[in-house]
């Protein structure tokens, strides 16, 4: 009989990863630390990459709620002589390295105790760019590189962060292809791991999304304003619309590719705009989560916990 092989996936999302990590706490508080026993791989982009390199390193989904409670507000500083993006990043990389250095030190991605996979983007070449852990011998030149440094480029949103240089590459933020990682991580299950697809199992985690962006009604602003990156497109409105275009394709795919029962999701949507950057929402997203969590947590356990031929039998889910 094949083994089960299970992957959990971090949505990007900025300060809306309180939601992922709430509910990968009270995982947690339930089941215990079951992150190195129960996955066989952990995918996070952007903020996810935070929580997903965290895990893989050890550390308790308490102390990364923690991480957004306490130190959100730091990293998330405004600088308003950057016009708010327009001619400079919105906020300073280096109070979010000095927070990753506080949680992860100096350890290198070979030194993660499960299988860890981030998605960058290497804006230099224009082409992708994957870090990955040791569990493939292709991949010998990613284990020497920090793990901040990893998770610094996945989170370099354009505007948000300045892109981050890791050896000879720069890089950006990996929501620009994979915001959600799942579809990512389940084809490195496939293509590195030799995993059968049937044998794949997925806890996607997202961080919600806002569906109101452009509207049709104000049409005189269009001819006031214009079409340009401070008017009418509006940078941050305009990189939240490809974060969750990106999200809906990658779980368009995965529902093609796997069979009922293998992908179990957690988000949620909202009818207003969802900003990456809001302390304030911070605990109307705990709140969210938490809710989330009371109403599907035989679900979660079931889907961990269960064997293959229970999988099989079960249907696709998908809690928002």
């Amino acid at each position: 009989m094949s083994k089960t092989f299970r992957i959990l996936a971090i949505d990007g999302g900025g300060l809306r990863g309180a939601y992922a990590v709430h509910l990968l706490r009270r995982i947690e508080e339930e089941l215990g630390p079951i992150w190195d026993t129960s996955f066989d791989l952990i995918a996070g982009t952007s903020t996810g990459s935070i929580i997903a390199a965290s895990l893989a390193f050890g550390m308790s989904a308490v102390r990364g709620e923690r991480l957004f409670l306490e130190e959100g507000r730091r990293i998330f500083r405004k600088r308003w002589f950057t016009l708010m993006g327009l001619i400079g990043s919105r906020y300073r990389k280096r109070e979010l390295r000095c927070v990753l250095e506080d949680v992860l030190g100096d350890q290198k991605l070979s030194d993660a105790t499960i299988p860890l996979m981030i998605p960058a983007t290497d804006i230099g070449n224009g082409c992708l760019h994957t870090f990955r852990s040791k569990h493939h011998a292709e991949f010998a030149t990613n284990r020497d590189v920090k793990i901040i440094d990893a998770v610094l480029a996945s989170c370099a949103a354009p505007t948000y962060f300045d892109p981050h240089t890791v050896g000879e590459y720069m890089l950006a933020d990996g929501g620009l292809w994979a915001n959600d990682p799942s579809l990512a991580a389940t084809l490195e299950a496939r293509q590195h791991f030799g995993v059968d697809l049937e044998d794949v199992r997925v806890l996607s985690i997202g961080t919600g999304s806002g569906r109101q962006f452009y509207s049709q009604a104000a049409r005189w602003r269009h001819r006031l304003l214009g079409w340009g990156l401070a008017t009418r497109w509006a940078a941050s409105k305009c990189i939240n619309m490809i974060m969750n275009l990106q999200v809906e394709k990658s779980q368009h795919m995965l529902g093609i590719l796997l069979k009922p029962g293998q992908l179990l999701r957690f988000s949620f949507t909202s009818d207003l705009p969802l900003a990456l950057d809001d302390v304030r929402e911070i605990p109307n997203l705990i709140s969210k989560a938490d809710h989330d969590f009371e109403h599907a947590f035989p679900a979660i356990r079931d889907f961990i916990g269960r064997g293959i031929e229970q999988d099989k039998g079960a249907s696709l889910a998908e809690f928002h």
